[in-house]
């Protein structure tokens, strides 16, 4: 039995019915139980075994369960005259570790003390009962016990009826589905939830024990009786089957057959062959071959293929689908692609409708109404924003034209989506089926803003000593109104206006256009407001503030904003009542686009995409079963996984590896540039990944597991070049004359506090040993904070060192060309000189010393680009020692001995890195986590 303690605890309280007062010795006892059982972290050994190397007595372990009911003696001592009994009752709540002998319990007593006593039995209802104790047929029960330990989720224990358990709502629980256990035979059959057994009221709670409930059992096939316990312990194990929220099930394959059969045969259902199915819900099923191929005769044919069947009787049919390979390939695509539109969809358990009339017969089935809400509540939030404009019935032909329609206006549909939340919720979203419209020639979609420009009014944020917050818009899009000349005819799920004709007046999620008509509306609205796009990121939005001496920001991905201003509520306030925007969020930025935020004991703004990684590693165990192992580095040191020789993956490993890279990119673009280059090295690989190159995969996530604890911290403290002597030189009598920085020249004034750019470059030679290319690598600082990355590979192929990296420093003087330009877009103040710093010294030598020549014709372009940028003056180009040249964790694979004192710096330490000692150690390490 896998799971953290607190799912354990959660689990062991809704078995025993304990109240939630007793959530602390709940936990005492799972812990003391875990330390007895075998965990996987330690390859099957438990705790105490593995501490002590003896193996340890569990007899203990079997006589009670928590919270049981159970008579303890009382002292001699304690006795009165006349005798009130032997014996008292509490209820059993774990061990007594450090009192008395392995037989020492712990008891709660009706006074909510805690005893530890040895001379314990059950409270059983058999002829032991103590009858002194408990209550004769007719008499009421005593009160329930008062509170022991306050609960810190609790304002309140005092109430005991509110905490009853179980915490679950018996009609909750109606209309559930999970998998049963596969049977002899191989089939396995989903379960719904039918009904209680018996009638549930709030004056019988104890009956949890007790109580049973009936399934319906394979669509109708059977029924059976289920206890509560069982059926809580099949809802816990298919919540964790079903993390992933958009998890589609369709019919998977066949696996086995039946057959020949007849019709005395008791497995016979119609057909002389039975195919024992696989559906994508985890269910096998043996259904009739004749059904099956009328559906799907492709997948049958495949399977007679495989197994030899093509000349048997009752096969032979399917012959013609295996002509050739390649069409059979082609037709496995296009059933997978039919039947993946067609089945059961399931979500956290509850079965999903595929349209308004399954939702209404789902609700009918389950004995609720919790479809019927949930598109209720859509609607009125549509009328709300005053989205459609009814002009009456529509008058329908019998060749379904309505003879009525607004003249200039085309019909189209709309339907509903829906789901189900984590927590049971049931959510429904009206989408327009936009694909009727036509084309539009004009931009039909709402740009967003780039996670580096993001980062950068971040920073802004921390120089110029603004507040940051975020805030959502909600229903954006039905904040704007459409263009598109469009109606619909209203179906029943609009009541009362079944059958009239419904304009759209407003931007519904899924037209064409409705992207672009948001980004209409919020200009009209910044504009109002005084601010202007960048002009070199229209998605954010600038002005000066009240007192004129900084730029105040709003930095917008479609409908979440994040603000920078010396009074962002004033902002939020503005948006509310002038606008009558529905902001949700609204406050100090706690989470945005997939990266928490927070401070630092110093103070210093932290970007952490750790709740994120959590995501990762949730997605990766259930996936695979398992954590992934702990490592140090994303990939081995110089390795080459373009050579790796092994199998192809399977179809579904192919999918998975898709999905990681495009989480390990995404992890990239929040701030782990510590994994970019590795990233970047197998995303190579996705059209055809080998078994070898999911394996690095795997080690990737062990080692962004092993990381969490990296982050970007905005340092606005300027760096101190003091030491860095600008070489005096005479650039006039060169081919470059008396050349100068391209200045824009329609940049807005500059404001607020001087900004320090600083950049590093290196190259890695022959990284691709198969095509022989190099990986130019670039990493960017504002100040102290690490801003903007790069890894790619170059486009030609250089033979020697000295090319690539002169390759490499062209890339990065265009990068810093494009970094100024973008900060003095932004009114920010750029200090005349940027620093780039490169590790090889023929290149720096050769960019930065006029009487150089060139001996590599085909190194023109490099060679005149990043001189040119030396000689106009705002270009500092210098040599380091390659050991100190953080670029390096950009380009290469790497030791962790090598790139640890980079890493710590830049991702790992808390405080002022000038604290920093030159060689790691223990509390160094300890501080960087």
């Amino acid at each position: 039995m896998f799971g953290t303690t607190l799912e354990w605890t959660n689990r062991i309280m809704n078995f025993s019915g304990a109240r939630a007062c007793m959530w602390l010795l709940a936990i005492q006892y799972v812990v003391y139980l875990r330390n007895y059982l075998a965990s996987p972290a330690l390859d099957g050994q438990c705790p105490l075994f593995a501490l002590t190397g003896q193996t340890q007595d569990i007899s203990h372990l079997t006589h009670f369960h928590f919270n049981q009911p159970v008579y303890y003696r009382i002292d001699d001592d304690a006795r009165s005259f006349p005798s009130s009994g032997t014996e008292l009752k509490g209820h059993w709540v774990g061990f007594g570790e450090h009192v008395g002998d392995l037989m020492t319990w712990k008891i709660l007593t009706a006074d909510d003390d805690i005893i530890y006593r040895s001379s314990v039995r059950p409270a059983s209802s058999g002829s032991d009962v103590n009858r002194r104790l408990e209550s004769v047929e007719g008499e009421p029960e005593s009160s329930s016990l008062p509170v022991f330990v306050r609960s810190r989720h609790l304002d309140s224990c005092s109430d005991q009826s509110e905490f009853v358990m179980p915490t679950i709502n018996f009609e909750d629980l109606v209309g559930r589905t999970f998998l049963l256990p596969p049977k002899e035979n191989g089939e396995r059959h989903r379960a719904r939830v039918a009904k209680p057994l018996i009638e549930i009221s709030s004056e019988a709670p104890n009956l949890i024990q007790d109580l049973k409930f009936i399934l319906d059992v394979g669509h109708g096939l059977s029924e059976e009786i289920i206890t509560y316990n069982e059926l809580l312990d099949y809802i816990q194990k298919e919540e964790d089957r079903t993390m992933d929220p958009e998890q589609l099930f369709k019919f998977i394959r066949i696996i086995g057959h039946q057959g020949p059969l007849n019709q005395d045969d008791p497995h016979y259902k119609g057909s002389n062959y039975n195919v024992l199915v696989e559906w994508d819900t985890g269910e096998t099923t043996y259904e009739p071959l004749s059904i099956i191929a009328r559906d799907d005769p492709v997948t049958c044919a495949v399977y007679a293929k495989e197994n030899n069947l093509l000349d048997e009787k009752g096969w032979r049919r399917f012959k013609r689908f295996v002509k050739t390979h390649k069409r059979t390939i082609r037709n496995i695509k296009r059933n997978k692609i039919k039947h993946s539109h067609h089945n059961i969809k399931y979500m956290f358990g509850y079965q999903i409708p595929r349209d308004y009339d399954e939702a209404m017969e789902l609700d009918r089935k389950n004995g609720n109404t919790k479809w019927k809400e949930a598109i209720d509540l859509e609607l009125k939030q549509i009328d709300d924003y005053q989205t459609f404009k009814d002009v009456g019935k529509a008058e329908i032909n019998t060749k379904g034209q309505v003879m009525n329609a607004p003249i200039g206006y085309k019909k189209i549909r709309v339907h509903l989506v829906f789901a189900v939340k984590h927590d049971g919720r049931h959510k429904a979203r009206l989408v327009a089926d936009g694909h009727l419209t036509r084309n539009t020639t004009e931009g039909a979609y709402s740009g967003v803003v780039s996670l580096r420009s993001l980062r950068i009014v971040m920073f802004l944020s921390e120089l110029n000593a603004l507040k940051l917050w975020g805030a959502d818009i909600g229903n954006a899009y039905l904040e704007a109104f459409t263009e598109e000349k469009i109606f619909i005819v209203a179906g029943p799920e609009f009541g009362d206006r079944k059958g009239h004709i419904l304009i759209i007046s407003k931007a519904l999620y899924g037209l064409r256009t409705s992207g672009a008509r948001w980004h209409d509306r919020l200009f009209d609205v910044m504009k109002d407001m005084g601010f202007s796009p960048s002009k070199n990121d229209p998605d954010i939005w600038m002005r000066p503030s009240s007192d004129g001496e900084v730029y105040e920001y709003i930095a917008v991905y479609v409908d979440d904003l994040a603000i920078v201003a010396k009074d962002p509520a004033e902002i939020c306030q503005t948006l509310k009542d002038k606008f009558k925007f529905k902001l949700k969020g609204d406050g100090p930025l706690e989470y945005h686009l997939g990266c928490g935020y927070w401070r630092d004991p110093d103070g210093t703004l932290v970007a952490d995409p750790k709740k994120y990684i959590e995501k990762m590693m949730e997605w990766y165990e259930k996936e695979f079963g398992e954590k992934p192992r702990k490592m140090k580095t994303p990939l081995e040191p110089g390795d080459h996984p373009e050579i790796d020789e092994s199998p192809e993956c399977s179809e579904k490993d192919q999918s998975r590896y898709l999905t990681m890279i495009g989480q390990l990119q995404w992890l990239v673009a929040l701030g782990r540039f510590d994994i970019f280059c590795a990233t970047m090295t197998m995303s190579k690989f996705r059209p055809a990944p080998r078994e070898g190159h999911i394996s690095r995969l795997k080690r990737m996530y062990g080692y962004v597991s092993e990381t969490r604890a990296a982050a970007i911290r905005f340092r606005t403290t300027e760096p101190n070049y003091d030491n860095i002597e600008a070489p005096q030189h005479n650039w006039m009598r060169t081919v470059y004359g008396n050349v100068k920085e391209v200045m824009p020249e329609d940049a807005p004034e500059p404001k607020g506090k001087t900004v320090v750019t600083t950049s590093y470059v290196d190259a890695n030679l022959y990284h691709d040993v198969v095509t022989g290319k190099a990986v130019t690598a670039v990493l960017h600082l504002l100040n102290q904070t690490p801003i903007d990355w790069y890894s790619k590979k170059q486009s030609t192929v250089e033979t020697a060192t000295f090319g690539s990296e002169f390759s490499a420093a062209r890339t990065a003087t265009d990068q810093i060309v494009d970094l100024r330009n973008t900060l003095r877009y932004l009114g920010v103040p750029v200090q005349e000189r940027s620093y780039l710093f490169g590790d090889n010294k023929s290149v720096v030598t050769n960019a930065t010393i006029p009487t150089s020549v060139l001996s590599k014709r085909h190194h023109a372009l490099s060679y005149h680009r990043v001189r040119e940028a030396v000689a106009s003056g705002f270009l500092l180009f210098h040599w380091i020692d390659g050991k100190k040249n953080p670029a390096d964790i950009l380009s290469k694979h790497w030791t962790f001995v090598s790139v640890f004192p980079m890493l710590k710096s830049l991702l790992l330490w808390r405080g002022e890195t000038k604290d920093i000692k030159d060689e790691p150690t223990v509390s160094d390490k300890d501080k960087a986590n």
